[in-house]
């Protein structure tokens, strides 16, 4: 290189970054790539008007140090850091560290969003070489660009979190890290503690809420300056935030939704939205404060109608996981976790009812749960209808030494038995799972040669994991290690059902009128609790004092093996179908009083495998 050259590009490193926001340079160069967007071409700010202050508080210019964007999903959050980042890499060069919950999100967002985007943005063709496997200043997972690199890393690594100084630090989906990385404490402030030495450091947090009491995002956002959006009505010209409670509709026409003014009270249409963004305005709560922060909701969006929203909450409210779901990433509100798994238990107990045959019409699916004790096995069978209705068909105690042999010839026995259903028909045990935390060995060596009829070994996880693992492996069906069970989320899944209270709706929990008081107390026997870990709020759940909590784990091993059966394609609307089609075959040409034996072809194909 020519000394004239070196020159120049000194000279454009010491040169101070143009007066540009981060808006002001996407509308400038940004381009829509078709890995990332629906629609290709120049990137336009004006059609999601709200993303505006916040690209621009990100700008080096801004006088924030830390920026919090709490949101629902399908708001351009993830288009909005990287538009920050290529600002980076044209503009204001410097070592970035962007950070995500999982090291598969940090490779998808480097393939999905950073690589299209250096090929399709002008500035930046060039500046960035293109990722070789001999290349160590250009991976996937770190890029080096003249004045700067940028890393993306797991929250789960602390040698991604603290291999080198950074100035600007962010943190994506902050509500799916772990509660720490490894050993070496919570990742936030891991990747934090690296601007340290950068005066003109950027912090930015962004995520869509989870758990109310242990979002990182809502404490983050709760310390800002709370910033909303508030938008004027096309009537009354009254300025206002669009909550939930002000979306209507005509009974059963959900697609017709409209927002009521909470000023004038009229109608405002879907049509109209656009004209509110653009002449609405983001206000601070606490405008002394000097971290911005943002928080915005679903009825926003320039891509969501109201009626397909409206539409998604009808769906989504059968069942309290849905439900859940739709408050965090369409309201962009955290989850009252606390009162959804308060259940009393006299209001539980009055579910008890009269089955007419020991498996009611409904259920279609029969599993068990086993969790094993010292001196006995507690097992309890259910049977899962659509959208996992569910009845408590019967709870065993089985007596015995979990080291001898009688004990899990007992069991053998009961799993092999089959069950009359109300439709006239007998339904096998599906699938069972069996707690491995006690007497491993001697559940290993009884669910081994039983996988063929899915009898499994398992363990429970707590923390934030999925009820059953989809993807099985060696030793998982060898038997010589013991298929994960999220426990934690079984319980919240299960306990929060118990709070649903209408009969044929998705979740509702069936209990037969013979089951005694204790079965209730063991079946409430543990509460979820908040606790703190090095600073950090972590939820778990805990025994109440005094109670036997072995039907809880009864039940969430009964339904992790639902969860299993699913997992290798079972539908239990399939199943139901059925079962329906047969009895109305029965009562239109009643047969013989005699019992039907019947077997789903999906189920003989499961029992063969």
């Amino acid at each position: 290189m020519r000394v004239e050259e070196i020159q120049i590009l000194a000279a454009d490193v010491l040169v101070p970054p143009p007066d540009l926001t981060v808006s002001e340079w996407a509308d400038q160069n940004a381009r829509l790539s078709s890995e990332s967007a629906a629609e290709k071409g120049e990137w336009r700010t004006d059609r999601a008007p709200y993303q505006r202050a916040i690209m621009d508080a990100l700008s080096p210019s801004h006088r924030a140090e830390t920026v919090v964007l709490m949101c629902a999903a399908q708001m351009g959050k993830t288009t909005m850091l990287a538009h920050f980042i290529g600002y980076i890499i044209d503009l204001d060069p410097g070592p970035i560290l962007l950070v995500q919950p999982r090291e598969v999100d940090a490779e998808a967002f480097s393939k999905d969003r950073l690589a299209p985007m250096l090929r399709d943005t002008p500035c930046l063709r060039g500046k960035v070489a293109e990722a070789r496997s001999r290349d160590s200043n250009n991976t996937i997972l770190h890029k080096k660009f003249l004045g700067g690199s940028i890393t993306l890393a797991a929250a789960s690594s602390p040698a991604g979190l603290a291999m080198r100084s950074i100035r600007y630090c962010l943190l994506d989906e902050v509500d799916r890290y772990p509660a720490s990385a490894g050993s070496e404490g919570d990742p936030v402030n891991l990747a934090i503690t690296r601007t340290a030495n950068f005066w003109n450091r950027k912090i930015v947090l962004c995520s869509t809420p989870t758990i109310k009491g242990a979002s990182r995002i809502e404490a983050a956002y709760l310390e800002s300056n709370q910033q909303s959006y508030w938008v004027p009505c096309p009537h009354c010209a009254e300025f206002q935030v669009l909550h939930w409670d002000n979306l209507v509709w005509p009974k059963g026409e959900p697609g017709k939704a409209e927002y009521r003014c909470e000023h004038c009270a009229k109608l405002i249409g879907d049509w109209q939205k656009h004209w509110m963004l653009k002449h609405g305005e983001w206000r601070a709560a606490h405008p002394e404060r000097d971290v911005a922060g943002f928080w915005i909701n679903g009825l926003y969006s320039p891509w969501r109608k109201w009626g397909a929203l409206a539409k998604k909450f009808l769906a989504d409210r059968r069942s309290p996981e849905t439900l859940r779901e739709f408050v965090n990433t369409v309201l962009a509100e955290p989850w009252d976790d606390e009162a959804e798994t308060s259940v009393d238990i006299a209001t539980v107990m009055a579910r008890r009812e009269h089955y007419r045959a020991p498996v009611p019409y409904g259920a279609a699916v029969l599993t068990a749960g086993v969790d094993v004790q010292k001196d006995r096995l507690e097992l309890e069978l259910v049977g899962w209808g659509r959208g996992e209705e569910s009845w408590s068909i019967e709870y065993r105690v089985l007596p015995g030494d979990p080291t001898g042999a009688a004990v899990w010839q007992e069991l053998d026995s009961y799993l092999e038995r089959r069950w009359p259903h109300e439709a006239g028909i007998s339904l096998p045990i599906a699938a069972c799972a069996i707690d491995s935390s006690y007497e491993s060995q001697a559940v290993y060596e009884f669910c081994r040669t039983r996988y063929h009829r899915r009898v499994f070994a398992v363990k429970g996880v707590g923390g934030t994991q999925p009820v059953w693992q989809r993807k099985p492996t060696a030793k998982n069906i060898r038997g010589e290690r013991p298929w994960l069970v999220g426990t934690d989320t079984a319980k919240e899944t299960l306990i929060g059902r118990l709070r649903n209270p209408t009969p044929g709706t998705p979740g509702y929990a069936h209990f037969p009128v013979d089951r005694d008081r204790s079965y209730f107390e063991q079946l409430l026997g543990e509460v979820l609790v908040t606790t703190y870990s090095r600073g950090q709020p972590k939820r778990e759940w805990r025994p109440k004092p005094g109670v036997r909590h072995e039907a809880l784990d009864a039940r969430v091993y009964a339904y992790a093996a639902l969860r299993a059966l699913i997992s290798m394609g079972l539908s239990l609307d399939n199943e139901a179908d059925r079962i329906a089609a047969l009895r109305n075959e029965q009562q239109q040409a009643p047969a013989p009083p005699r019992e039907r034996r019947w077997l789903g072809e999906r189920t003989k194909e499961w029992l063969k495998r």
